[in-house]
């Protein structure tokens, strides 16, 4: 009789666990729930992600797999459908930190509020800063000579070198020598890019190259190039580019979480040093899909957006080594790509940021989508997420 006791006690006992056990796995499950995204005052009209005619059970198995680290350390994920905020969700991971064991910093939990480095994603907020220059008078055309903006860098001009226009910065073809891919980024600034931060004129050292290419000619992704375009921004208009920003793009979008780095002689950094919260970099991506209009206000040309969205000549057939993207094509400073959607191919055009930040904006679903996260050791796993998740919970 003892005997059966205990087996009954033992048996009961594993039941529990088991029972437990399958509890908790199921309690992780259904832990979130979706919840309309808060009305904050920020100028985003929130509103139900079913009213939008997304699925949301879909979406709650994307923040499950996102939770559980099944593609890597996502930090945010927005939704913005139909002129609306219609999902957003926050997740645990690290800050940013140079130094640190695979760029991480202290471990967090991200929160609407907080500022996120949207690194190589500055430089479509550059791109827009030159396109609403021209559209103000301050620039005439993309057609120009960088040289015609350049007066402390004259000495500069040669080897045909005045043959570069602003046009071949923002669509990375200016045909001069760089390598920022094949070396990765770290201590060693053994990659071109980094090795802008110690040298005396980020302006000298990236015209100074030779060539690979005629300008227009040849792909070869440069944040270099970039880096001029906020100089001529600064010579052109009176204002470095974050007062212009501030004052003509950022205000209007009632963006004001912005924040800037400078290089260490004060030059502004401005193809990767920007900070946004993902709120405001869904309202930047908003104003692109919606043909430079915000909340009634051309705030930026409809055919800039459209420059900015289509493929520039040869620039096509581009694998992006950090990213699992497939094969893209490259406009003003903005990555295109064709995406599946009910067995259609549908065109996405994003801004694209080094450790999986992301501004991804789908013309024919009428959405824009956010992310940001913490893999700059690891490649990101944004466009499995999009394939597996997001499109297919759009009716």
């Amino acid at each position: 009789m003892k005997l059966l006791t205990i087996k009954i006690n033992v048996f009961v006992l594993i039941l529990f666990l088991l029972t437990d056990t399958s509890c908790q796995g199921l309690l992780h499950k259904i832990d979130f729930h979706y919840r309309v995204p808060e009305l904050m005052n920020d100028g985003l009209l929130t509103g139900a992600a079913t009213e939008a005619g997304i699925d949301t059970s879909i979406l709650i198995d994307a923040v499950n797999a996102i939770s559980k680290g099944k593609h890597n350390e996502v930090h945010s994920m927005l939704i913005y459908k139909n002129d609306k905020l219609v999902f957003e969700e926050y997740f645990e991971g690290h800050e940013y930190k140079w130094d640190g064991p695979q760029y991480y910093g202290n471990l967090v939990q991200w929160t609407p509020e907080m500022r996120h480095p949207i690194m190589s994603c500055t430089k479509s907020i550059t791109s827009a800063c030159i396109g609403i220059a021209i559209d103000k008078g301050f620039i005439k055309s993309v057609d120009q000579s960088i040289f015609d903006y350049l007066p402390e860098h004259q000495q500069l001009k040669t080897d045909n070198k005045n043959y570069i226009t602003i046009e071949h910065l923002l669509t990375m073809t200016s045909g001069l020598a760089w390598d920022e891919w094949n070396a990765s980024h770290g201590g060693q600034l053994t990659n071109d890019y980094d090795h802008l931060y110690v040298v005396d004129d980020q302006i000298k050292a990236v015209l100074e190259r030779p060539w690979w290419a005629a300008p227009g000619e040849f792909f070869t992704y440069n944040g270099g190039g970039i880096v001029i375009l906020g100089e001529i921004m600064k010579n052109a208009t009176g204002m470095n580019m974050d007062e212009f920003a501030r004052k003509y793009l950022f205000e209007p979008l009632e963006i004001d979480t912005a924040l800037w780095w400078s290089y260490p002689n004060g030059r502004l950094e401005t193809a990767s040093s920007l900070s946004l919260s993902p709120r405001d970099m869904l309202k930047f991506g908003a104003l692109y899909l919606n043909a430079g209009e915000w909340n009634g206000k051309q705030i930026i040309s409809q055919e800039w957006v459209d420059k900015s969205s289509a493929v520039f000549k040869n620039n096509v057939g581009i694998n992006l080594p950090i990213e699992d993207s497939g094969i893209n094509a490259y406009g003003y400073t903005w990555w295109i790509s064709e995406l599946n959607h009910k067995g259609k191919k549908i065109k996405m055009y994003r801004a694209n940021g080094w450790g999986g930040q992301t501004i991804m904006v789908f013309p024919e679903l009428d959405m824009v989508v956010v992310f940001t996260s913490g893999n700059w050791a690891r490649k990101s796993k944004l466009f499995a997420i999009t394939e597996k998740y997001i499109l297919p919970s759009v009716n």
